[in-house]
């Protein structure tokens, strides 16, 4: 095992006996809702995988040690600490654990701290991707070059709608990571189920999805797979509606040269006042949605 990383005892056993495990990330906790919705999120995450037959492992890096599979208190301290905590992507992981400091995982670092871990499954709401006008900014997620290096499957509810979502898709074509809709032939865009651009295949069952991840394995292409998992019905919000509210934010943050790391929680935050609270309603079903799929996957892998 990797001398940086701590695996929980519950991931550590669940790992030995060849129980099913599905990582977390951590980002999601301490940048991405306010608290005490992020910790009561996380902590129903984790009860959700359990009650779908797996186990979860909630990844961070706390006092320079890469942790897969968090207790109570550590949940507890993310999300009180929120945005002080540092966004911890790949490039920060050394700094992190040579300074023995804390950071919260984004899609990226979790990936890493995953496969490290030998956990092949990570659920999560959605992933970074190309942000509008990158042709100009290159201001493109470092999780989408990480989907093309590092084999752990990511369930999630599609890019964030706050992305350019075709440029997305094409990036992770030419990374060759394969995009597969459950129960869609169309690339959800987080708060909505649709959003005009359709995903490399469809898959209607776990079964499905199980037995892709198992060949992509056994080939050794090194490659992660990107499964995307529409936001249930009673939660969609209307695409005009959402969208608007959006351009909206992205114009503010574009008047005030907010970019980089910091734009993803500046955009979530304005969305979330707009709305009055509905889109980190929709945020959190979405995770719970993407959480027990993930947990049946992985329970399928063993």
């Amino acid at each position: 095992m990797n001398e940086y990383l701590k695996l929980s005892r519950e991931v550590a056993e669940a790992l030995e006996t060849g129980r099913p495990v599905v990582a977390l990330e951590s980002t999601i906790i301490s940048h991405g809702m306010p608290y005490p919705q992020n910790v009561e999120m996380a902590r129903t995450c984790e009860r959700l995988i359990r009650e779908n037959g797996a186990v979860p492992a909630t990844c961070a890096i706390l006092g320079g040690r890469l942790c897969v599979g968090l207790e109570e208190d550590q949940l507890e301290y993310l999300g009180k600490a929120g945005q002080s905590v540092v966004k911890a992507s790949r490039r920060d992981i050394p700094r992190l654990i040579a300074q023995k400091q804390d950071g919260a995982t984004t899609v990226a670092a979790t990936m890493i701290l995953a496969k490290l871990a030998g956990v092949r499954i990570f659920a999560t709401g959605g992933i970074g991707g190309v942000h509008r006008g990158a042709e100009t900014t290159m201001d493109i997620s470092a999780d989408l070059e990480e989907l093309g290096r590092t084999e752990v499957a990511v369930i999630c509810a599609g890019a964030k709608s706050i992305l350019d979502l075709g440029l997305t898709l094409e990036y992770l074509e030419t990374k060759g990571v394969p995009v597969i809709g459950y129960g869609t032939a169309e690339l959800p865009a987080f708060y909505t189920r649709t959003s005009g651009f359709k995903v490399d295949c469809r898959m209607d069952t776990p079964e499905e999805i199980a037995a892709t991840l198992r060949v992509s394995h056994s080939l050794g292409l090194g490659h992660g797979t990107l499964i995307v998992n529409p936001i249930p019905e009673e939660y969609s919000m209307d695409p005009a509606y959402i969208g608007g509210v959006i351009d909206s934010a992205v114009a503010e943050a574009n008047a005030k040269g907010i970019h980089g790391k910091e734009i993803t929680p500046f955009l979530l935050g304005r969305i979330k006042d707009a709305t009055a609270g509905k889109s980190l309603e929709s945020n959190i079903a979405l995770v719970y949605n993407n959480v027990k799929l993930a947990a049946r996957i992985a329970a399928l892998l063993g």
